[in-house]
């Protein structure tokens, strides 16, 4: 995979004349090479159903005069870069009006997307109907016919559907449509079909073409699905919805699958998300958001979308080249490197599978574990039930992650070797939540029945948890657990007759009782405490979190630093050339307009002190890509050394 890709949108109506009158390969090339573009993404068909090249299985838009797709192709290689090729396969609105029946259908018969005519929506289609065929017969026309250096298919994933073709064939089996779960399993046998059949029709013409399915977000703990895949693309525009903590926890758990996949994070020069003409965000945000891809192992992908005369906007590609010039001159050091992490958080979504309610996509927990562990530059890796834990000096189980008897026993495993952890809420119990599967050394846990409470550490005045908390036991007698924390709660909860001041009563001293106990390698908190600090961010309840981590493995971090709160770290390997790669990186995001994350500023850090645990001292240590030596000291397995200033990343190279 190439490192700096754009994905090129092409959505265009069949009311606009004038399909890629202006296109001009000579100014297309220019355009790629000002952008420092080694790799583009260009349209075989766009979500409104129409072809950019001569088709017989598809019609060419109506106002498109020449081969556009071949055009772009033909220019792309005469310079050397590289061209995927898109295909719209869930939306297609040419295809939507003439056959509704193909149509996926919501439990109500609604159609997802369309909700209103005065304010249109794309018609997604049900892959379970005569619309599948149609895609495969598109998918092998591009393939047969260009010279395609993968294939982007878009709009898919597992589904549920109640169209007439689902409703039948759940009928003719046997089943009830009214079954959620009969349904559901349709929808996972519906897509393997499809991808197998793509994949199938995809190499019986091209063997080994690169292709990626998109659905938007890579699904943690579906490995099923990300091997439907030759590699991954984490589409994260953090101004579209996604915000800045989607692609690191995404980069963290696509690294861990094994075996090994290739992945890049896919942001956009827009200014919100996709679809703008005439949007864009600063080039300071999108140095950061390229800076971010490569420090965690993955390559760049940057959307744009091309105006319908075909003519590449040239601020778009200056915009562009600003962060890819930077890339560039960065790949050598971040080429086939592998994460060094300390702590494994188990995915609240990985673990969805063994849920006593598989249909929950409240996944905050792991926004609060992965958010806390940026801010608090841990290195950390964001894993599923058939990760290998033995490589983890930490395991994180954040707020509800229930698990069977396979998943208890690796646990349990991973404690006897020497491995700590820490659980929170109902973390540990079975998927029904009758019963602890691991054993923390506390008991009857249940709701406290209080909203809020408050934490006391040692003789520290109470702090406030807006979140839910629960009351237990402990297990043996005093000196098997030390409790960190305690909870105490309020003198009553806020109704109609009982109700003090502004919002909730003050605490009860005289209802102190365990609230954050440590029992040997594992600390137990009775709050869902990543979840509440994904909600709510307080600096009371992060302060809580690190304690934690801090009293497991406080003096056992591969990586210190006084890099501040918005700052980032990552280590990486690169085994090949012997040496390990310390990446910084530092911007602060701010709020303009409506919950739109803004990044402009990137002001000068300075003085960062940096203490990485290594076995034996490092040969050399240096700035990249300046290639400028850099002081260090090694004393008891530590080697420190401090980066006098950067602005927005730096990397540090140690040889080893």
């Amino acid at each position: 995979m190439r490192f700096r890709q754009v994905h090129l949108d092409f959505h265009t109506s069949e009311h606009i004349r004038g399909i890629g009158e202006s296109f001009d390969p000579a100014h297309f090339q220019a355009m790629l090479k000002k952008g420092h573009v080694d790799s583009i993404t260009v349209f075989a068909k766009c979500h409104h159903g129409w072809a950019y090249h001569p088709s017989t299985a598809n019609e060419t838009h109506p106002h498109l005069k020449f081969d556009l797709l071949g055009a772009q192709i033909k220019a792309a290689h005469e310079i050397g870069v590289k061209t995927p090729v898109y295909i719209s396969v869930g939306l297609d609105e040419k295809i939507a009006r003439k056959h509704t029946e193909w149509l996926r259908r919501e439990q109500n018969e609604s159609i997802p997307w369309a909700m209103d005519f005065m304010n249109p929506g794309w018609h997604e289609f049900c892959l379970n109907s005569p619309y599948l065929d149609v895609v495969l017969a598109q998918i092998e026309e591009v393939v047969t016919n260009y010279d395609c250096d993968g294939l982007f298919l878009d709009i898919v994933g597992v589904r549920t559907c109640w169209c007439q073709n689902c409703v039948r064939e759940l009928l003719e089996q046997g089943k009830d449509p009214r079954d959620h779960s009969a349904v559901a399993e349709l929808g996972e046998k519906t897509y393997k079909n499809y991808y197998e059949k793509v994949i199938e029709t995809v190499n019986a013409i091209k063997p080994g073409l690169p292709i990626f399915q998109n659905s938007g977000h890579v699904t943690k703990g579906r490995r099923d699905l990300a091997y439907a895949n030759t590699h991954l693309e984490l589409e994260s525009l953090p101004t579209g919805g996604w915000g800045y903590d989607h692609f690191p926890a995404s980069a963290r758990y696509a690294e861990t699958l094994e075996p090994k996949m290739e992945y890049l994070g896919m942001t956009g020069k827009f200014h919100r998300s996709w679809g703008e003409f005439g949007g864009f965000k600063h080039p300071n945000a999108l140095r950061y958001e390229t800076a971010l891809s490569i420090a965690n192992g993955a390559k760049c992908s940057i959307g744009d979308q091309l105006h319908p005369d075909g003519k590449m906007d040239e601020r778009t590609y200056g915009l562009i080249g600003a962060a890819y010039a930077e890339v560039e001159l960065k790949e050598a050091w971040c080429d086939n490197s592998t994460n060094i992490a300390d702590i494994a958080i188990m995915s609240q979504e990985a673990n969805a599978a063994v849920s006593a309610d598989p249909w929950n996509s409240n996944f905050q927990g792991d926004i609060g574990a992965a958010r806390i562990m940026l801010e608090g530059k841990y290195l950390f890796d964001m894993v599923d039930g058939e990760a290998d834990l033995s490589k983890y000096k930490l395991l994180v189980l954040p707020d509800s992650i229930l698990v069977n008897d396979g998943l208890a026993a690796k646990i349990e495993n991973f404690t006897k070797e020497g491995g700590y952890i820490i659980a929170s809420g109902m973390s540990g119990f079975c998927p029904d939540k009758s019963c602890p599967k691991l054993d923390f050394g506390v008991k009857d846990v249940e709701d406290c029945g209080f909203s809020p409470t408050y934490a006391a550490v040692n003789n520290e005045p109470p702090v406030l948890l807006y979140g839910k908390a629960y009351k237990f036991d402990l297990v043996g007698n005093d000196n098997d657990y030390t409790v960190l924390a305690e909870r105490l709660n309020p003198y009553f909860n806020r109704d109609a007759l009982h109700f003090c001041s502004h919002q909730h009563a003050p605490y009860d001293k005289t209802t102190a009782k365990p609230g954050i106990v440590r029992n040997g390698n594992a600390i137990y908190c009775g709050w869902e405490i990543f979840t509440e600090y994904a909600d709510f961010g307080s600096i009371t309840t992060k302060e809580l979190i690190l304690m934690m981590i801090e009293n497991l493995i406080g003096d056992k971090k591969t990586v210190k630093t006084n890099l501040g709160a918005q700052g980032t770290v990552t280590l990486r390997k690169q085994e090949r050339e012997g040496r390990y790669i310390f990446h910084a990186l530092y911007a602060a995001p701010v709020k303009r307009g409506k919950n739109i994350e803004i990044i402009e500023d990137l002001l000068p850090v300075l003085d960062t002190e940096v203490e990485i645990a290594m076995e034996k001292m490092p040969k050399k240590a240096y700035l990249a890509p300046q290639d400028e030596d850099i002081g260090m000291s090694y004393k008891n397995g530590k080697v420190k050394f401090r980066i006098d200033k950067f602005t927005c990343h730096q990397m540090v190279v140690i040889n080893i």
